[in-house]
């Protein structure tokens, strides 16, 4: 039986449950509040807005480059472990910033605000998934991303009632008390030691763990032989690369975008079906795709990206078009966060899956840095919808890419009764 056709087991639902709160709170202290505080900070600090915005893209630059050291200390450590000190780092980070006097103080906060996030989302939360319960790993991953899709949700008008009564660094400070508070107890829970459902081990190996960070032998091994892995690694991270840039440069951009196009105040209406168009998907995925290839997943999330900025580019400024746009780009948005936890693990096993998590989250975070910068540029330099139709074609490239990786496994399914 697929291992997406299982349901998690008894073990695995109260980790989920608490894992998704301490994902909700993470990606909403730390990443959806920012966006409705920084014009307060712009105006504290005595900055443009833009330099803002500068500073959370080297913070994110510097998350990204710090990435694959968190993913080795996942492996060595434990995701838990790592995940408990993570939550620490993050409200003391949040205090930090809370506290800075001026901008120098500033930046280097939040440049440690981004490093303790990639302990604490889901570049550490999908591995503790794969070290806990490597047996029903992708499907746990499914209902976790579909829990933690409510903190924008839930986020974005929290931030906007406190700073309604507080100012930005009073929020930044029950920010970091909410994480004190409940984060790292659910995360110093989550470190307890682990006994792997023993019907699913393989025959006459050992359930237990030789160490924090290492699943039970036999778990789940990966469906690309050792000699194409290289070259299917380089691909799925260059296809997320490229997912990474449209859906970084687009989301930033989003309001502004719409409004360029001749959509005006229509814009905010046709923006806020994204985050429920995200959720959707990821319940539609959790109902009828459970025999689907993680891989055929994933090219379906990467062509839905481009193929909603090309509808969006062909029927601008028409109402019922970008709301369509709306839909289609949460929907491969949502699924985009899916397997971005799930295909590693399909392609590459559960062995080493938080060294390869670091990898590709130092590549996404990098390249989401970068991107809203380069759309911006586009946008200003050729025009709104060259920068869509462009963006489009970087979309297709990861489609491109995954089908690349399809053609691998196909060769070496084909050469596998000539070995045997």
């Amino acid at each position: 039986m697929s291992i997406m056709t299982m349901r998690p087991d008894r073990g695995a639902w109260p980790d989920i449950a608490a894992l998704g709160l301490t994902q909700i709170i993470g990606y909403g202290t730390l990443y959806y509040s920012f966006g409705i505080l920084a014009p307060a900070m712009a105006h504290d600090l005595g900055w443009p807005d833009e330099w803002v915005f500068g500073a959370l893209s080297v913070a994110l630059l510097a998350g990204g480059l710090v990435a694959p050291w968190s993913g080795r200390w996942i492996d060595r450590f434990g995701a838990g472990r790592m995940m408990t000190a993570g939550s620490v780092a993050a409200s003391l980070a949040l205090i930090g910033c809370a506290l800075a006097p001026d901008g120098f103080a500033f930046v280097p906060a939040l440049i440690a605000i981004e490093i303790a996030s990639t302990l604490v989302q889901y570049g550490a939360a999908f591995p503790l998934l794969v070290q806990r319960h490597p047996h029903v790993a992708q499907r746990s991953i499914v209902w976790l991303t579909l829990i933690a899709g409510f903190a924008s949700t839930l986020f974005w008008p929290l931030t906007s009632w406190l700073h309604g009564f507080l100012s930005w660094r009073e929020v930044y400070l029950v920010f970091a008390a909410i994480n004190l508070a409940l984060c790292v107890p659910l995360h110093a829970w989550l470190s307890r030691p682990s006994t792997p459902c023993a019907p699913t081990n393989l025959p006459g190996e050992p359930a237990a763990m030789s160490r924090p960070g290492t699943p039970p032998p036999g778990t789940l091994q990966g469906s690309v032989p050792p000699a194409s892995r290289r070259a299917a690694f380089l691909l799925m991270t260059a296809a997320f690369a490229f997912q990474s840039f449209v859906s970084s440069a687009v989301l930033v951009h989003m309001l502004p975008m719409l409004g360029s196009l001749g959509l005006g105040v229509i814009g905010v209406t046709v923006g806020a079906l994204f985050g429920p168009s995200q959720v959707a998907s990821r319940f539609i995925n959790m109902i009828f795709g459970r025999n689907l290839s993680q891989l055929v997943l994933a090219a379906i999330a990467a062509a839905l990206l481009p193929g909603a900025l090309m509808l969006l580019a062909l029927t601008a400024p028409s109402i019922a078009g970008a709301m369509v746009f709306a839909i289609l780009f949460g929907m491969g948005n949502g699924l985009y966060s899916i397997v971005g936890g799930t295909l590693p693990l399909a392609l590459f096993g559960a062995e080493g899956y938080g060294r390869r998590q670091g990898q590709i989250m130092s590549v996404r975070l990098i390249v989401g840095a970068a991107a809203p910068f380069a759309f911006a540029l586009s946008m200003h330099r050729l025009g709104v919808e060259t920068a869509l139709w462009i963006s489009a074609v970087l979309g297709f490239c990861a489609v491109a890419a995954l089908a690349m990786i399809a053609r691998l496994l196909r060769r070496a399914a084909l050469r596998q009764p000539a070995a045997t």
